[in-house]
């Protein structure tokens, strides 16, 4: 195609010098002291074009005899980048394929090919991500020594660099896997507070700090980076909901008395605090802190509209508040007995009653609810051995000893 343009052009120009040059009786006369010469206007006109040329290629051959040390300098330079650019090419290549002296190898020959030329050397943005490949490859080699030592050298490079901001920020954030790695979960929170509010606000940021702060047992912060995570969806929905309820009950977990857990359950976020599950725990422990009240305080919500619940609300509900039953008011005897009529043929619901009407000491009505959770398979084991060791306590009070014994060896069946 290209050859049929050249061919068109070269028509187009032998038309239009036919038709202008061909009819072109001009003279070009050229004086010089006594002499005269006589030209013809076309003749002239080529032999300017010609000399014009001849000039032009005079001064390209000059240039290029004269720039050619310096283009040569170039080519070797440029040919060293690539050898260089090849070597991190290989490097990477050796990582992602597990192997990892290969590519620390790798790295360093390129970082030998740039450390060599000293035009390259400035570069110091591609220095720094060799060293973070380096760097990586003997983290992944268990040496520490090493890795420490790449690391350092990427982040001295990164910072003296003009485009060297992202392999900074890369330089951090794998510092602080490694430290994550370690066990060192200090560490990893400290380079991670050392972070930028942008990238420390990224999703691997957050993933990190959210590692870190379960590491270091600080489940009020791994709590509130899980929710910041969840909503820039770093977790699916259902992932997200398990991980906020198992951080929320962690953070439970750790009070020791009743006023550490009453602070902790007020830290909670409000979503956490309407949460069934949440609040169950919260009335597990302040029921084994000795605080039943509470517990009931914070599941009261959820009981006085336990029509919106579902199957398993309404037993993790059931099974909360049966170690809060201690003082329970006879308030809660209509709530609940309004809860077992809506659903009579909930279990769980049945299993609370039950205790309750035991504590309020209503013996004959609390024998039947107890003995029926006791016997059936849906109810956690917990919750039956509980029912029956509440039989075999009431057993006890009346003096039967035969049926106390019945009811120990039933909840000594259960495993």
């Amino acid at each position: 195609m290209r050859m049929v343009i050249w061919l068109v052009l070269l028509f187009v120009a032998a038309v239009v010098a036919a038709l202008t040059l061909g009819n072109n009786d001009g003279l070009a006369s050229f004086y010089w002291r006594g002499w005269r010469m006589d030209l013809s206007l076309n003749l002239f006109l080529l032999l300017l074009f010609a000399g014009c040329f001849a000039l032009m290629t005079l001064m390209q051959t000059l240039d290029a005899l004269l720039t050619l040390p310096r283009r040569a300098r170039l080519w070797r330079m440029a040919q060293r980048e690539r050898s260089a650019q090849i070597a991190l090419r290989d490097a990477l290549a050796e990582f992602f394929g597990a192997r990892y002296s290969r590519a620390q190898k790798a790295a360093q020959r390129a970082l030998n090919i740039q450390a060599m030329t000293p035009d390259l050397a400035q570069d110091g943005a591609f220095m720094a991500l060799a060293h973070l490949v380096a760097a990586q490859s003997a983290h992944r080699l268990q040496d520490r020594r090493g890795r420490d030592e790449h690391l350092r050298q990427a982040l001295q490079l990164a910072q003296s660099s003009a485009g060297g901001r992202a392999q900074e920020e890369g330089a951090r954030l794998l510092a602080a896997e490694w430290a994550l790695d370690d066990r060192d979960a200090q560490r990893a929170l400290a380079l991670l507070g050392e972070l930028t509010p942008g990238v420390a606000r990224r999703t691997q940021a957050l993933r990190l700090k959210l590692q870190g702060s379960r590491l270091a047992m600080q489940p009020l912060e791994a709590l509130r980076t899980a929710r910041l995570l969840a909503k820039h969806q770093g977790f699916s929905k259902a992932a997200a909901q398990g991980l906020l309820r198992s951080l929320a009950s962690e953070a439970l977990d750790t009070a020791r008395d009743i006023d550490q857990l009453r602070s902790t359950w007020q830290q909670l976020d409000a979503a956490d605090r309407r949460d069934v599950f949440v609040a169950s725990r919260a009335a597990h422990c302040a029921a084994s802190l000795g605080a039943p009240e509470d517990g009931r305080g914070w599941l009261r919500p959820f009981w006085e509209s336990i029509g919106e619940q579902g199957d398993d609300e309404r037993q993790a509900l059931a099974e909360a508040l049966v170690p809060c039953v201690p003082g329970l008011g006879p308030e809660w005897l209509q709530r609940l007995e309004g809860a077992v009529q809506r659903f009579p043929r909930d279990v769980s619901l049945a299993y609370a009653l039950g205790h309750a009407l035991a504590e309020r000491q209503l013996w004959g009505k609390a024998r039947l609810m107890l003995e029926q959770a006791g016997a059936d398979r849906e109810l956690s084991t917990a919750a039956r051995r509980r029912s029956w060791l509440r039989l075999a306590e009431m057993a006890e009070n009346d003096g039967d000893a035969e049926r106390r014994a019945r009811c120990f060896e039933a909840a000594a069946t259960l495993g």
